[in-house]
């Protein structure tokens, strides 16, 4: 029997600069693809002899996996500084993903901020790879400054040309060269009141953010269970063995990290 702990050892294939402080990594093993994640299921990747952490699959082609990682402590720094052709050490998937199949015939109602974004990109491409199963989408995002955008070329032209799908990008603060709206996403989403009927909402980001999308929502109307979100917490080992990441009796690395609104209520606080 293999052991769990062991990554398998893919390789940088290509590097995309999305911020300047975020970056997408394409991963690659011989042999492809490491494995076939839902959307918004994780993954582990390590590098020697620095450590390992959990991500988000923000996407996915026939043969690699995509990772956009924001800089934020040393593994994050060591990956910003790596190569095409470095070797990562990679295991998963974990996770319990989107519920897709819950989704099928709903609107859905996409709210992101920062980084935020990378977990909802896998779910709303596997929406327009699936363009028949769901209705129509709607794409709310906002960053800092539009340096701070990620997903550029998706979120400007190729997900506003996709039939039955809307976008709308905010920022807290523009630049000479900004046209667009400038604000805080839950003010946007408060603007745009999307009614709650035959929709979900799915929303992450900063947890500031995600406060106040959660009190906008609920004076939309929308139900717990028409609310979608998923937690970061510190996960150490994915398989709900090291007890890290647990929230009461469920663990985010196996439960999680997607909830609905309603089942984070039924969990202690913490938050």
């Amino acid at each position: 029997m293999s052991n769990p702990y062991v990554p398998v050892i893919a390789r940088i294939e290509r590097i995309i600069e999305e911020t300047p402080d975020v970056k997408t990594f394409h991963l690659v093993t011989a042999a492809g693809k490491p494995f076939a994640p839902r959307p918004g299921q994780l993954a582990m990747l390590s590098l020697l002899p620095v450590g390992e952490g959990m991500f988000s699959v923000s996407g996915q082609g026939e043969a690699h996996l995509e990772f956009a990682i924001k800089k934020v402590g040393q593994l994050t720094t060591a990956l910003h500084e790596a190569e095409v052709g470095q070797a990562v050490g990679i295991r998963g998937p974990y996770g319990n993903g989107f519920p897709v199949e819950e989704l099928q015939g709903k609107d859905l109602v996409f709210i992101g901020g920062g980084i935020g974004l990378a977990p909802l990109r896998s779910l709303i491409n596997y929406c327009l790879a699936h363009r028949p199963d769901y209705g129509e989408l709607l794409i709310i995002y906002g960053a800092r400054t539009p340096a701070d955008l990620v997903f550029k070329e998706e979120l400007f032209r190729h997900w506003p040309q996709a039939p039955g799908t809307a976008v709308h990008v905010t920022v807290d603060a523009g630049d000479a060269g900004w046209q667009g709206p400038v604000g805080l996403v839950p003010a946007l989403l408060e603007q745009l009141n999307p009614r709650p009927q035959g929709k979900v909402a799915i929303t992450c980001g900063p947890p500031v953010m995600i406060k106040f999308v959660l009190q906008a929502l609920e004076r939309m109307g929308y139900r717990d269970d028409q609310v979608i979100t998923t937690l970061e917490r510190r996960m150490k080992c994915g398989l709900g063995k090291c007890g890290r990441c647990n929230l009461g009796s469920k663990y985010v690395c196996l439960d999680g990290p997607v909830f609905t609104l309603g089942q984070l209520k039924a969990l202690p606080a913490e938050y």
